[in-house]
């Protein structure tokens, strides 16, 4: 065999490696979603039953940003799996007193079962552009840092000032956050240029789809006057 043929038959060898590698995460990082997903929604709705009508914001962001940091931290451990349903179960508990209120509503119920379907239909759809396409969203890194420190400054003066146009410009803006971060996210795997822990991928794409759902209900709720 020829130089040239060994480097060849090397590099198809490296080929598929990466990509039985990427599949793997793929499938871990969507396998651990799903469950994650499910524990959330019956935290939030244990939340619900248990009557939980307020979160006290300090409890939220020790709780929210200490368990995140603690994923991060035991990612490559067993431990990992624990601090990830730790922090989606928390994640998921913090709903409650919001579904709560959307449920006083009249049309509360109708509310939340249209911004839980228009989620799933975003994520699904989002994802699939990028496993079909297999294009690379690696560009969206620097809009997301940009976007990502304008929509805090704006979530800010939206609750120093309660402004309800603004907030509704902050509901819409992470709407546009979270779609690009699944894009990114999933892209990053496919591409093998980042992500590759897929405790830490799924991480990031429930967040995403966390944030994505709050926004669209926040954007139902006003169109509908509520």
């Amino acid at each position: 065999m020829s130089y040239n043929d060994s480097h060849i038959a090397q590099s198809a060898s490296g080929g598929v490696a990466n990509s039985v590698s990427t599949n793997k995460v793929l499938r871990n990082t969507y396998a651990l979603l799903a469950m994650t997903l499910l524990f959330s929604a019956a935290t939030a709705g244990a939340a619900v039953a248990m009557g939980v009508q307020q979160m006290n914001i300090f409890v939220f962001f020790i709780g929210a940003y200490g368990l995140m940091f603690l994923v991060h931290k035991t990612a490559n451990s067993a431990a990992g799996l624990a601090a990830t349903f730790a922090f989606t179960g928390f994640m998921g508990f913090t709903l409650g007193p919001i579904l709560s209120a959307y449920l006083a509503l009249p049309n509360g119920g109708a509310l939340i079962m249209n911004a839980l379907a228009m989620t799933g239909i975003t994520f699904i759809g989002l994802s699939a552009v990028a496993l079909i396409t297999k294009k690379d969203f690696s560009f969206l890194g620097n809009f997301m840092i940009a976007g990502a420190i304008v929509l805090v400054l704006a979530m800010v003066a939206a609750l120093i000032f309660n402004i309800p146009a603004l907030s509704l410009m902050v509901s819409a803006g992470f709407v546009l956050f979270s779609s690009a971060a699944i894009l990114y996210q999933t892209s990053e795997i496919i591409h093998r240029q980042g992500e590759t822990n897929y405790i830490l991928a799924t991480i990031t794409l429930f967040v995403s789809i966390y944030n994505l759902f709050i926004s669209l209900l926040s954007l139902l709720g006003f169109m509908s006057s509520d």
